[in-house]
């Protein structure tokens, strides 16, 4: 064998070379640790366990708070849906007549007469009108009412009580209630007979409580006989607190010379309709002489109304979560302090800042998911148990429950931020001095 075939040495550089390797990969393998999924999830599982009292208590404000937000919600929803659906059934199906400014049609008035003393009859003729009414404050010169027909040098027994003159139709219009007796009619307007009915406050201020005996009352010096008293009215609450007489014996006895307003019921979508007509039926000289008063569309009140309605409890919900926040952040931060050892432990063997962070943050969040999925739970629970005790349909958003666990996240996310920096800004030493 020659000395050009034989097998050089290796130098020194080139075993350096080759050994390096060997050298610098367990140093690598300290410093370039690793965190797992399946190590992060054990890790939260075992933190979040630990102490399952602490960590109830920890996660009951956002529980509350996501419980209140769902639960206020859904409630300004079912409850606003009863309220609208009442409002169309009402609101949406009335209509007012009044004369336009400068054509008064009042209590003495000496204007020309606007509204018309037949407006009931005239309306009828329309198509869409249910039911009709004229309504008038009565001027009676301050004069006081009684149920005793004794003058009182005291005026013990006499009371300051409105009177109102009305068609016999204005009680159907107003869908008033009849407690006891019955309501006027059309025969004791035309023949203006000294009869009245009473509102339920005005009965009380007059100690009248029956009609069977023909009860009268007075109004300064004229009687009059009580053939009933109304329970409620749904339009025109006024009525409750009056004495209401017929239109004739208000023209004949107290000077009435026109009715001040109409009040039109009109069926379901006929109120424009009817807006749009009746100062024509009312007074066909001159319409715009009478100004009518539909309700606006339902569609446009109903997002007015449900608007205000969950704005209210937008603002309440969001003061409850605030309040699990600051919870959630406080025992996060409490916890740091007490695990100021594991942190300093897990850094010295190759833990990082980021590491140490994420450990924080995703206990932190799971914790806020769990409050925000029980909190869900418990606001849907209420909404129902709620609706089933007031026999309302339950109106939910069908994307609120998906929502707001992933709300609860956020929460705990954001809750455990400072935390999570604060455990991983720890200097390895420092903490492991401090756990000592």
């Amino acid at each position: 064998m020659t000395e050009l075939d034989s097998p050089k040495p290796e130098t020194p550089e080139a075993s350096d070379e080759a050994e390096a390797p060997e050298l610098i990969e367990p140093y690598n393998s300290v410093r370039r640790s690793s965190l797992s999924f399946r190590d992060l999830f054990t890790e939260t599982t075992i933190s979040l366990t630990a102490r399952p009292a602490r960590t109830l208590l920890t996660a009951l404000g956002t529980i509350l708070g996501v419980a209140a937000l769902v639960a206020t919600l859904g409630l300004a929803g079912t409850a606003g849906n009863q309220i609208l659906t009442r409002f169309d059934e009402l609101v949406a199906t009335q209509v007012t007549v009044e004369p336009e400014s400068g054509f008064f049609s009042g209590p003495n008035s000496r204007t020309i007469s606007v509204i018309p003393f037949d407006a009931d009859d005239r309306l009828q003729r329309l198509n869409g009108v249910v039911s009709a009414g004229t309504i008038s404050d009565v001027d009676v010169g301050g004069a006081l009412a009684s149920s005793v027909p004794v003058d009182d040098p005291l005026g013990q027994n006499e009371v300051q009580v409105p009177v109102v003159a009305t068609s016999a139709g204005l009680f159907a219009a107003a869908r008033a209630q009849v407690l006891t007796g019955r309501t006027f009619d059309v025969g004791h307007d035309q023949r203006a007979d000294p009869v009245a009915v009473l509102g339920p406050g005005a009965a009380r201020r007059l100690n009248v409580t029956q009609t069977a005996n023909a009860p009268a009352i007075f109004v300064g010096d004229q009687p009059l006989v009580i053939v009933g008293i109304l329970a409620d009215v749904r339009r025109k609450p006024e009525l409750l607190n009056a004495i209401i007489i017929p239109n004739g014996i208000a023209r004949d006895r107290f000077g009435l010379s026109a009715p001040s307003e109409v009040l039109i019921e009109t069926e379901v979508g006929a109120a424009e309709l009817i807006e749009a007509q009746a100062p024509t039926a009312l007074y066909p000289n001159a319409p715009d002489r009478l100004d009518a008063d539909a309700p606006p569309t339902p569609t446009r009140a109903r997002n007015s109304v449900q608007t205000d309605v969950n704005s209210l409890f937008l603002v309440l919900g969001a003061i409850s979560l605030v309040v699990g926040a600051i919870g959630i952040a406080n025992v996060t931060l409490v916890s740091v302090l007490e695990r100021t050892g594991e942190i300093g432990l897990r850094r010295a063997l190759g833990g990082t800042r980021r590491h140490i962070a994420l450990q924080f943050l995703t206990e932190s969040a799971a914790l806020g998911t769990i409050a925000g999925i029980l909190g869900t739970s418990l606001g849907i629970l209420t909404v129902v148990i709620v609706s089933a005790t007031r026999e309302w349909t339950p109106v939910l958003n069908p994307g609120l429950p998906l929502v707001a666990p992933f709300l609860g996240s956020l929460i705990g996310l954001v809750a455990g931020t400072y935390p999570a920096w604060k455990a991983a800004n720890l200097e390895p030493i420092a903490a492991l001095r401090g756990a000592e």
